[in-house]
């Protein structure tokens, strides 16, 4: 006799894109636990970006879920209300924001994130629990966790919200990486930097360096972050030391130097790996569905994927529904949210990816885009394509 298992479904990573599942689960009767390898608050390498449709998937759930996130990180975070454009050739443009975006350290942003899913929903939460292997068969899928000091975890289901170095993806939907369609990145903490308005995000678009560029993000309390990132590809190629290219920058850059004079660096350049968006990357496996980073979901035009994992996370709890109320948990049961994910965010990515590549080719495309985006519908229409 095969006993049930203790869950329906375990998410595995308690990031965006599974605090996301989470709070889509509310309400569905399921048992659902929610496993991270880290305590939290924890930081999380990135470049602390939260688009604005970060807040309006949190809102279609629940109007309340986006209220009390801003509220939980009104002291950790910056409203973004512009972004200026610095182009390879020293041209600038500055492009006003309507949406509600703001940047927030992960420290925080993930922990508030977290404490939405305490308050509202009665999913189990194991911190501290580092996943080891995964795997899946016709009865159910089994956890077992670092250390074996906890029996394995077992469920009808998994959500592998993990990462870009997700276990999940590696047990049960194994991808080579491609240098091609992955991106690297350095970041650190600064204060003391001149000519840094609270509400404006900087991105430096470089002559060397194509296909990525440099950033200083305010988040708060006069702090930024300060990275640089460029695709995998071409890091191996011209054998870049991305740590040392954003010191160099930091000195020489006739747009940076003058600013980071007085700077002062809060703790270590750290680096994090970027799976862009618009593979072929598999997001569902035996009883399993990827988001997020796990499914290789970052703006490939951009960089950032909060927004992404977060929508990901909402639509992998709709077909994380379905799959228990049919009590069909196979290959066909599962496939609707790979096609569905690529209906909501796929085709876009991969369009994104292709603009990225022939921008990265043709970097005067830029310099014209700029130009031209001084006249105001111009600017308009490149705002809506952009994003």
């Amino acid at each position: 006799m095969v006993s049930l298992p203790e869950y329906d479904v375990l998410i595995v990573g308690a990031g965006p894109a599974g605090t996301a599942c989470a709070l889509a689960l509310a309400g569905s009767g399921l048992r659902v636990a929610l496993v991270d390898q880290a305590q939290f608050p924890r930081d999380k390498v990135c470049g602390d970006a939260i688009p604005g449709p970060t807040l309006k998937a949190l809102a279609r759930l629940n109007p309340a879920f986006a209220t009390e996130l801003r509220a939980l990180t009104q002291e950790h975070r910056t409203d973004v209300r512009q972004s200026r454009i610095v182009t390879s050739r020293g041209t600038k443009l500055s492009i006003a924001w309507q949406a509600p975006a703001f940047n927030s350290p992960r420290l925080h942003f993930d922990a508030a994130l977290l404490t939405l899913v305490r308050q509202h929903t009665p999913t189990v939460v194991l911190e501290g629990s580092p996943v080891k292997t995964v795997h899946a068969d016709e009865h159910g899928v089994s956890v077992r966790l670092a250390g074996n000091a906890h029996p394995p975890l077992t469920a009808h289901l998994v959500v592998g919200c993990d990462g870009a170095n997700s276990v999940v993806a590696r047990c049960l939907a194994p991808w080579p990486l491609n240098r091609a369609q992955h991106c690297a990145a350095v970041r650190a903490y600064y204060t003391g930097i001149t000519e840094a308005p609270a509400t404006t995000s900087d991105f430096l678009f470089l002559r060397r360096y194509r296909a990525g560029y440099c950033w200083v993000f305010p988040v708060g309390d006069g702090t930024y972050n300060v990275g640089f990132g460029m695709l995998s590809a071409e890091i191996s190629q011209q054998h870049v030391n991305l740590r040392e290219v954003l010191d160099e920058l930091l000195r020489t850059h006739p747009d940076l130097a003058p600013r980071f004079r007085e700077a002062r660096r809060l703790g270590p350049v750290q680096g994090f790996g970027l799976p862009l968006g618009g593979s072929a990357r598999p997001v569902v496996g035996p009883r399993a569905l990827l988001c997020g980073d796990a499914a290789a979901l970052i703006d490939p035009l951009q960089g950032h994927g909060i927004d992404k994992a977060v929508m990901s996370g909402v639509l992998a709890a709709e077909h994380v529904r379905r799959c228990c109320q049919s009590q069909q948990f196979g290959a066909a049961a599962l496939e609707p949210y790979a096609q569905a994910l690529h209906r909501r965010l796929g085709r876009d990515l991969a369009r994104r990816y292709q603009l990225m590549r022939w921008l990265a080719r043709a970097p005067w495309l830029v310099e014209v885009a700029c130009w031209v985006a001084r006249v105001r519908k111009v600017r308009q229409w490149l705002v809506r394509a952009v994003g």
